[in-house]
């Protein structure tokens, strides 16, 4: 029996892979992915061997957001109490997790999905890949984060076009945009991600810190960012990834991160 019902999960070499798993869906978003998405993201918040997380979609697409269909036949009319029950945690614990969260956006990924992929501490796509707002055009409002990220990201200006017209928009503008960081070949999509996510499973422990930081800083002004860096400096400066990194450094050789 699968482990969950929506979604893939595999754990190796300190990186945790969640795969959207409703490929005949395009991976919209139901009820039990939602309860199977906090679950797995409880789990790997509390596991110490995981340092990474990828989230990424099966088949053609990424996520292609709420599953309409699915949520009339549970008669899920309360929207607002869904939102706030369902979808919300799920965003949190995305940018709450002291671990980086990469987002690989393998095919379309539109309006929740979106505004999920968007989540990512790091985005990378497939340059088949799109994205779209797609709320408008069904007559709702951007919601799971997409008023946060959108404006964050784009700029109130372009964040407004994007979710007035709901026009898609292709990996490479995306990534002129700055919402994404990279749109790579499709036939490269696979070892991009895979390199991506060595290289930070294999970090040091400060990278939950700076994720943490770059979190507040955009709700501070600059006297307490300042306070905040001279805070988690000095927890930095006491873990041991910081002691091995300053030994690598005057040994002149890479460091051994262990996460610690």
């Amino acid at each position: 029996m699968a482990e969950y019902e929506t979604i893939i999960y595999e754990a190796s070499e300190g990186t945790a892979r969640i795969t959207l798993n409703r490929p005949d869906r395009l991976n919209s978003i139901n009820k039990q992915m939602v309860l199977d998405l906090r679950n797995v993201f409880d789990r790997v918040r509390n596991d110490p061997g995981v340092r990474c997380v990828v989230l990424t979609g099966a088949g053609r697409g990424f996520c292609a957001g709420a599953d309409l269909a699915a949520g009339l036949r549970d008669g899920l009319a309360d929207v607002s109490r869904v939102l706030r029950e369902m979808y919300n945690p799920v965003i949190r614990a995305i940018r709450e997790m002291d671990k980086p969260v990469v987002s690989a956006v393998n095919g379309v990924a539109a309006g929740a999905g979106c505004s999920m992929a968007l989540a990512g501490d790091l985005v990378i796509a497939a340059r088949s890949a799109v994205f779209i707002q797609s709320f408008v055009k069904i007559g709702l409002v951007p919601d799971a984060g997409g008023s946060y990220f959108l404006p964050r990201l784009a700029g109130p200006k372009k964040a407004m076009e994007l979710a007035l017209l709901g026009e898609e928009i292709t990996a490479e503008e995306a990534q002129r945009l700055g919402l994404i960081n990279r749109a790579v070949p499709d036939g490269d999509f696979e070892d991009e991600v895979k390199g991506l996510a060595a290289r930070l499973s294999s970090g040091p422990c400060c990278q939950g810190m700076i994720k943490t930081m770059f979190a507040r800083s955009l709700e501070m002004d600059l006297d307490s960012c300042l306070e905040m860096e001279a805070r988690f400096q000095g927890e930095a400066a006491a873990t041991e990834d910081a002691a091995e990194g300053i030994r690598a450094f005057l040994e002149k050789r890479k460091p051994q991160f262990k996460g610690k």
